[in-house]
Parts: C-alpha cells; sequence; structure tokens
C-alpha cells in the first residue's frame, strides 16, 4: 500500500467529517459543497481501491490475508457514497450527521488497512 494515499484519505475524511459536523451543529442539511467533498473523498478511496488490486495483481500481499484486506478495500470505498445517499434520504441535520459519522468511519478503515497491510 501506498503509506501517504491511506494517510492523505484518513485526513481528508476526518476533515469531511468536521466539515458536516459543523453543519450538524448549525443544524443544517448536506448541501452541495458538502457532496463535492464526499466525491473528492470517494476519489481517493477508489484510487486506493485500484492501487490495492494492482498490487494483489502483481504478486504482493498484505501481512493478514488477502481476504480481509480485500474486504476493508471494498467497505472503504462505499463508505462515503453510502453515507451520502443516506444523507439525500434525510434532508435535516441527520444526513449531515449520517456523513460525518461516514468521515470517522473511513479513517478509522484507513487506519485498519494500514495494519492489515502490515503497515
Amino acid at each position: 500500500m501506498l503509506d501517504a494515499l491511506t494517510w492523505a484519505t484518513a485526513v481528508a475524511a476526518l476533515v469531511l467529517a468536521a466539515w458536516c459536523g459543523w453543519a450538524a451543529y448549525r443544524d443544517q442539511p448536506t448541501k452541495d459543497w458538502h457532496f463535492i467533498g464526499m466525491a473528492v473523498v470517494s476519489l481517493l478511496a477508489l484510487v486506493q481501491l485500484v492501487v490495492g488490486i494492482v498490487q494483489l495483481a502483481r504478486g504482493e500481499k498484505p501481512e493478514q490475508g488477502t481476504t480481509i484486506f480485500v474486504s476493508y478495500l471494498i467497505g472503504a470505498f462505499a463508505c462515503i457514497p453510502a453515507a451520502g445517499f443516506m444523507s439525500l434520504a434525510e434532508r435535516t441535520r441527520w444526513g449531515s450527521v449520517t456523513v460525518a459519522a461516514g468521515g470517522v468511519v473511513l479513517a478509522v478503515l484507513q487506519v485498519r488497512l494500514y495494519d492489515i497491510w502490515g503497515g
């Protein structure tokens, strides 16, 4: 895994979580700017998914097993889009809370991916 990409994704996810948490604190739903932020974080997760699959295809192996690594990669990629879709269904402050929680979950998944790979 690319350590810089893993940590950049985790930091971006935490920034998104803080931003949406601030919106929830101000009693605001997710807005267009939040969705642009979600797209950026999702793009980072997509790049990480592709890098992880390419590394596996080249024969590199994670320390804690390929199955769990791929599962975490897919979960990390799906985390923010799932939270974004849920926030569309809940157009209140709780939609912002959902995205903030998704950002925290993604950051935790990044740390776990780093650990699974052998970091």
